[in-house]
Formats: structure tokens, C-alpha cells, sequence
């Protein structure tokens, strides 16, 4: 019997072999069993919000993140996201900053770290791990959940064209090394964070990279 995944029905296709398999069914025990005896994030319900605020045969670009954020009320199953009233966290200010030096905008962007409506253009913000405990980042890491998406990461390689992948950090970037660059467009720089975003995040205009490239395959192009 196959574990019982809360995630939209173009997925559940895509994916159905997967969730029969041994790895997957520990998986979802384990992090039952977390959910249950301390405090994790994101929501249960949250969890595959990403997939589900995003169907597959929709995917025009894929932002890949590492864990969900672990303080309270921010995760919400989305990369670099957080929920409405929440500070927008360092790394996604940074993305800001580089959307607005590289494409401009008419107005400047809200104090809102939400970003349900990218998901909702086809923006596909995958985290390599769903789910974290409160106060320990990446205390779900080794889990299974490492499998589940790289398995996503192929199947929309494999399957579907012209997708733009953002691939930011070596952590992201090593996730995403059998990605078909002859089907997709690969974008490579360092990570949003602080830390790093000067090494060559800010000015890698990946956002009007990624709209030129969905305009010339006749995609409609992401309102960032």
C-alpha cells in the first residue's frame, strides 16, 4: 500500500511508482513520527504546497532551495518563501535587489516574502528537503526526501522541454547536475545569501535570462 501524499493529481501521475517504494514509505513514517513528537515546519498540509500551487504540466522554471526556513510561521512549503506577516528573510531581499537591478520594475516590490504568485505563473520553487524541525536547519536531511526530488528533478528533465532551472549554490547546483541541457536552459550563480551574493549573484540577471528564453519557445513569460 502506497503512502497517502496530499499532492495535485498531475503530480500524483507523474510520480506514482515513487511513492510505492520502500524508501518513501519509511520516509512519510519518519516524518510522521517527527510531526507527532515535536514541533516541525512546514504545516502537514504545507508540505507539497509547492506541487500543488504548481501542476506539472505547468512548470516554466524551477528555483531549487535546500531546507524549509525552520522559525516560527515561516515556511509554507514553497523555496525562499515565507507566509504573509513574516520579515523577508536575507537571501529573498538579495533575489529583490537583483530582479529590480535586472529587469527594473514599475513600482517597488511590497514588504511581502510570499510568493504564491510565481508558483501560480509556473515557478516551481522545490526545496531538496520538505520538511525541518523548529530551530534545527537541515535536521530532516537523510531522511529520503534527498530521493523523492531528485526523482522530481528527472522526471521534469526527462519529460517536459524548455524549462528554465535556477540553479544558486553548489548545493544546488550538484542537485541539478543530470538535468538535459540540450532540452532546458541552466542557469548557474552563486547563492542569494549574504555570504555570497556578491561572488556573482547580483548581475547574473537570471530573471530576464529566463524571460527571453520563455519568449523564444512561445511560453509566456514570468512576471517577477
Amino acid at each position: 500500500m502506497k503512502a497517502r501524499v496530499e499532492i495535485h493529481d498531475s503530480w500524483e501521475k507523474v510520480l506514482a511508482d515513487e511513492f510505492e517504494k520502500e524508501y518513501f514509505r519509511t520516509l512519510t513514517k519518519n516524518v510522521r513520527d517527527r510531526y507527532l513528537s515535536k514541533t516541525v515546519f512546514p504545516p502537514p498540509k504545507l508540505i507539497f504546497n509547492a506541487f500543488n500551487r504548481c501542476h506539472f504540466n505547468d512548470v516554466k522554471v524551477v528555483i531549487l532551495g535546500q531546507d524549509p526556513y525552520h522559525g516560527k510561521g515561516q515556511a509554507h512549503g514553497l523555496s525562499f518563501s515565507v507566509q504573509d506577516g513574516v520579515a523577508i528573510p536575507p537571501s529573498l531581499r538579495n533575489i529583490y535587489k537583483e530582479i529590480e537591478s535586472d529587469i527594473g520594475t514599475k513600482q517597488p516590490y511590497p514588504p511581502l516574502g510570499n510568493l504564491e504568485r510565481w508558483a501560480d505563473q509556473g515557478v516551481l520553487l522545490l526545496n531538496t528537503t520538505l520538511t525541518v524541525d523548529q530551530g534545527n536547519a537541515g535536521s530532516h536531511q537523510g531522511l529520503g526526501w534527498e530521493q523523492f526530488t531528485d526523482t522530481v528533478i528527472q522526471k521534469l528533465s526527462d519529460e517536459k522541454e524548455h524549462i528554465v532551472f535556477m540553479l544558486w549554490g553548489h548545493y544546488a547546483q550538484e542537485k541539478g547536475k543530470n538535468i538535459d541541457h540540450t532540452k532546458h536552459l541552466v542557469l548557474q550563480a552563486p547563492h542569494p545569501s549574504p555570504f555570497s551574493a556578491h561572488n556573482g549573484f547580483f548581475g547574473c540577471k537570471h530573471f530576464s535570462k529566463a524571460n527571453t528564453y520563455l519568449k523564444k519557445h512561445n511560453l509566456g513569460m514570468v512576471k517577477w
